[in-house]
């Protein structure tokens, strides 16, 4: 029996210490906003994984009702949901992203 898009979600968010959701591959981004996200992690040198929301329209779709927001790319940490693109890139810019994953656990502070 297929998971639904849902457990499919529940699943990536629970499995992956820092999961996003975006359209496209961090390799080959497909947005802007998923593009840019993926340069803020990139450049902070943070393990992720991703989904490729384009690829799946129940997923599409459903990432958006399991966070209760309404656009993608959308970060989550340690299961916590922290939000798209606007968020992770104010966070960064204001210097709280890098504490804030460190504070997780899921990235190493800078010797």
């Amino acid at each position: 029996m297929a998971e639904s898009a849902q457990e499919t979600i529940k699943s990536a968010v629970d499995q992956n210490d820092i999961m996003l959701f975006m359209k496209g591959t961090p390799q080959f981004p497909q947005c802007g906003f998923s593009s840019a996200v993926v340069q803020i992690l990139d450049y902070l040198g943070a393990e992720y994984s991703s989904m490729n929301v384009l690829e799946d329209m129940d997923i599409r779709e459903g990432v958006k009702v399991f966070s209760d927001w309404p656009t993608i790319p959308q970060l989550y940490v340690k299961g916590e949901f922290v939000g798209g693109c606007d968020i992770v890139r104010e966070m960064f810019e204001q210097g709280e992203l890098r504490p804030f994953l460190e504070e997780k656990g899921v990235l190493k502070a800078d010797a």
